[in-house]
């Protein structure tokens, strides 16, 4: 007899249940429609402010709903788990309010605000361990505390019924937007818990709506996985959007997001720093990377939606204000205006005075001058930051370089250089 396996999808009734259980615990969050986006777009664009809940993020769902459903024989050891921010405040927080003991491990570089608010959120409920140099790092550790003390795993997303309570969200959008259809949805995707639970939902219940997953360019787990019809693991992601940053989906979400989402797509993280800086600037609202990830695609689909009614998941904002600066960098370097250079300085008074007056335009920036004189070549090497008024100055400013014979390297598009200076 063939064998038969039985795959796991969220049944309505389980998020639901889901639901009546985070009431009380999980804000109701507002879906609020935004004029700028709206004019932009020529279309109605609305946000679901997750960013509201008090962990700053969508994760208390699936956390609570995960750790209330234990039995008291999976909690008489207590419960373990492993985040770089989210999951953890979302864990902390169920910990304390359910009583129940719990160890959070965390990659050590984690900024010290985010274990603060860990701390803050579980107070005497949870003890948080820094370990590792990264999420995998801290993920190893807390299942070997796992296996070794019989303690329960909370999975950030790979697990059911962290998937039912993140499905929630998109049970409150359709009971908010119910006077109007629902033409798309955007949604962040990292491990999948919010992609799987949200996109099940809408196929029950609005199937006619298309579900489209934003995901990081440096970390396109769920975008691989669905091209090669097989859950993938990258061998290298880029952190930067560290809510939305893993190298391997869950299985179940994948299982779940290859059958119900309309498209994947990936952002520059550039963008998604423009997205950030624009929505604090214009809009008054504070967003970490991954909170902008859903907004940062609506420029592809800007032909698409027009005229529609359109949802985008604003995930959470806990954004440590010590990054505000490298988020302005790769903002600049994505809209084409911050340029480096190695630059060629003659060895010669006044060559520093000529290259400012005769190479530079009237509104270019000297932003980062590192020099240092190690041989006796007659030019010696500057690494030269510029940052340009227009993307249109960049190709006059190479030229004037190149005839005055300043020119050595263009380093944005060297990326094992460049990473070192972003």
């Amino acid at each position: 007899m063939k064998e038969t396996t039985t795959i796991y999808r969220p049944t309505l009734k389980a998020i639901e249940a889901a639901a009546e259980k985070l009431k009380g615990i999980a804000s109701l969050t507002p879906l609020t429609k935004n004029g700028r986006y709206s004019k932009h777009f020529g279309a109605n664009i609305y946000f679901k402010r997750e960013d509201l809940q008090e962990v700053r993020s969508y994760k208390i769902r699936g956390a609570y709903n995960k750790i209330s459903s234990l039995s008291a024989s999976q909690t008489e050891n207590e419960i373990v788990c492993a985040s770089a921010g989210n999951h953890a405040q979302g864990v902390a927080l169920s910990c304390k309010l359910l009583k129940i003991k719990g160890t959070i491990y965390m990659p050590s570089p984690t900024p010290n605000q985010k274990i603060e608010q860990v701390k803050m959120f579980g107070e005497d409920y949870i003890d948080v361990v820094l370990v590792g140099d990264s999420f995998d790092d801290a993920y190893h550790a807390a299942k070997e505390e796992s296996e070794a003390l019989n303690k329960t795993f909370i999975h950030p997303f790979n697990d059911e019924k962290v998937i039912e309570g993140q499905a929630t969200v998109g049970l409150e959008i359709i009971d908010q937007a119910k006077d109007h259809p629902i033409h798309y949805v955007f949604v962040p995707v990292g491990g999948g818990g919010l992609a799987a639970g949200l996109s099940t939902v809408f196929k029950l219940l609005s199937p006619q709506t298309k579900i489209i997953s934003v995901e990081p360019n440096g970390a396109s787990a769920m975008l691989n996985s669905i091209r090669n019809n097989r859950n993938i693991t990258l061998n290298t992601i880029d952190n930067f959007v560290d809510g939305a940053a893993v190298k391997r989906v869950g299985d179940l979400n994948f299982a779940i997001c290859k059958e119900t989402l309309h498209r994947v797509v990936e952002v520059d993280e550039g963008k998604i720093c423009q997205t950030i800086l624009d929505l604090y600037n214009k809009d008054a609202i504070v967003v970490e990377p991954a909170g902008a990830l859903s907004l940062s695609a609506l420029e592809q689909f800007s032909e698409e939606i027009k005229g529609k009614n359109v949802v985008c998941v604003i995930s959470g904002s806990n954004n440590d204000i010590t990054r505000t600066a490298e988020i302005k960098e790769r903002a600049l370097v994505h809209a084409n205006l911050k340029h480096y250079f190695i630059v060629k300085f003659p060895q010669r008074a006044g060559a520093l005075r000529d290259f400012v007056v005769d190479i530079l335009g009237p509104t270019d920036d000297i932003t980062h001058f590192e020099y240092t004189k190690k041989t006796n070549r007659e030019n010696g090497a500057a690494v030269v930051g510029l940052q340009l008024k227009s993307p249109n100055d960049l190709a006059p400013l190479i030229t004037k370089m190149k005839l005055h014979n300043f020119y050595g390297e263009y380093l944005n598009d060297k990326p094992d250089l460049f990473q070192f200076l972003v």
